[in-house]
Parts: structure tokens; C-alpha cells; sequence
């Protein structure tokens, strides 16, 4: 397959790596013959390479991303393939600064000002008018997953607990565009500067609320200091909502969420994730 991409987008490439840590896609590092690097993405599914090719044409020039060189729609065999630039840098990491924070925070709240047109649909649904069913489809989506892992009275108490929790959610802040895997690994840093954010395949337009989760949970939550950089930066931009409203339902369900997804993609391969997942489900039905 990925010589077969390399041949439709005519590049000269000297050597490749696969990136690590790529879920929904398959990535490549590229050299070319006069060593520039670029990347190739195909992603998993057709609608995700049509989701990653829309966000791409809707953020360019308002979201520090990877510039989208080219695109191959694919055919019956490959769902698709993008051919980007490079961002210089590394991911981000707990061990960083204020300043490197409070730039991601501009950079958030900066995509969340995007908002729906009708130029920019393709592939990217808006759930904003839905919010609390497409929380719930999500949540069911995982429901049968989680069950085969958790013994039945934790499983019964964590459907309990969705359900009071999210009767106590405020009304949606948006519409937006939201990333929905907003982490340290799809945040690149370079020199005490934010690079830009990348991998766009779970995209929607919907709540803002759905978005701080990730990166809370694997950085802000670790340090005060690091948490008020971000809520300052961000509310540079526009004002940030009231993460402790909806942080405990998000922190909850991406619990939940994520031992399903474990049990999708295999449970000896994601054992430490879905052990941890499963300690963090435990805590919240405490």
C-alpha cells in the first residue's frame, strides 16, 4: 500500500519509518531523495481520511497545522492518503513550561473559534444541535465492549453513575470545532514553542466541553501552575467555560470509553491502558 502511495503522489523518497503512537491511521515518516522530510497518512476507514482531508482545508491559516501538500482519494482498496508537511518538534510533555502551556491553551481556544458554514460539512458531521444523543451513542457505542471486561456489579455502577452525572451537565458551549483527541501526542513543540496540533480523523463540530479531557488528564491536572498558563492563554481567545462543571462527567466517560476501545483493539496489546483505565473507572463509581 505505501508504495503504491508513493507512486501516486510521485515522490522520489529515500527512506521511510512508521510513526508510533498512530492509532486511526497508518503514518509515515518520508526522506526524500534531497532530504526534506514529509509524511504520508492513510487513514483506517474513508470517513476518517474524509474528516482528516476537510479539517485540514478548514483550519489552514487559522490553527497552526501540518500544510496539506497533496491528497489521494483512493479507490476500492486504499480509503485515501494525505501527503503533509513536517512539523519540527517533539510532543509535548508533562515536563514543560508556562509558556509552552499557555500557547497550547491560544492554539485551543483559537480552533474552537471555528465555527460550522455551510462550505465545510464534508465529512465532518455537526452535533452541536444533538449534543446529549451524541454523548449517548458514544457512550452506548463502548456499553457492550465494557461489559465484557468488568465484572457485572462495577459495570452497573458505572451505567448509574453516567446517568447522574450527566443530568448535571450545563447547557453545551458552541458550536465548535473539536478536535476529540486533543492530547500531549497531537501536540508538537520545537524550541520553547508550540509547532502546531495534528491527526484530525474524530473531528466534529459540537461542545467545547468534550475537548479538555485528554489534556488534563496527562498534564494540567499534574500542576497547578500549568493549569492557570492554559486557562490564561485560552481565555486570550475566548472565554473558557467552567472546567469543573464538565470535567467530571468527560474524565468519567473517557474512562469508560477508552476500556471499550481497549477491548477493540486487543486486550494483551493495551493491557497497561486498560489496566489504567479501569482504576480510573473505579475511583469516579467510588
Amino acid at each position: 500500500m505505501l508504495r503504491r502511495v508513493i507512486e501516486k503522489f510521485g515522490l522520489n523518497v529515500l527512506q521511510w519509518n512508521e510513526v508510533d503512537d498512530s492509532h486511526s491511521s497508518t503514518v509515515y515518516q518520508c526522506t526524500l531523495l534531497y532530504g526534506k522530510n514529509i509524511y504520508l497518512k492513510i487513514p483506517f476507514t474513508r470517513l476518517k481520511f474524509q474528516r482528516e482531508l476537510a479539517a485540514y482545508k478548514i483550519l489552514q491559516g487559522s490553527v497552526p497545522i501540518p500544510y496539506l501538500i497533496d491528497y489521494w482519494p483512493g479507490d476500492e482498496e486504499c480509503p485515501g492518503a494525505l501527503l503533509l508537511s513536517e512539523l519540527r518538534g517533539k510532543t509535548l510533555t508533562a515536563r514543560t513550561t508556562t509558556k509552552v502551556i499557555y500557547q497550547v491553551g491560544t492554539l485551543h481556544a483559537n480552533m474552537h473559534s471555528v465555527t460550522p458554514s455551510y462550505d465545510n460539512f464534508i465529512g465532518i458531521n455537526n452535533e452541536f444541535d444533538n449534543w446529549s444523543n451524541f454523548i449517548e451513542r458514544q457512550f452506548q457505542s463502548f456499553a457492550a465492549d465494557v461489559r465484557d471486561i468488568l465484572d457485572e456489579r462495577l459495570y452497573e455502577k458505572a451505567i448509574e453513575k453516567y446517568k447522574q452525572m450527566k443530568q448535571q451537565l450545563p447547557p453545551p458551549d458552541g458550536p465548535s470545532f473539536v478536535h476529540m483527541d486533543f492530547r500531549p501526542a497531537n501536540i508538537i513543540v520545537h524550541d520553547g514553542s508550540v509547532s502546531g496540533v495534528i491527526d484530525f480523523e474524530s473531528v466534529r463540530f459540537g461542545s467545547t466541553e468534550i475537548d479538555f479531557t485528554k489534556l488534563y488528564r496527562d498534564i494540567l491536572s499534574l500542576d497547578s501552575s500549568l493549569y492557570q498558563a492554559y486557562k490564561d492563554g485560552y481565555n486570550s481567545i475566548r472565554p473558557l467555560i467552567n472546567l469543573e462543571d464538565v470535567l467530571p462527567f468527560y474524565q468519567f466517560t473517557d474512562a469508560f470509553n477508552s476500556i471499550g476501545w481497549c477491548k477493540r483493539r486487543g486486550v494483551e496489546k493495551n493491557a497497561l491502558f486498560l489496566e489504567e483505565n479501569v482504576a480510573r473507572l473505579k475511583k469516579w463509581v467510588r
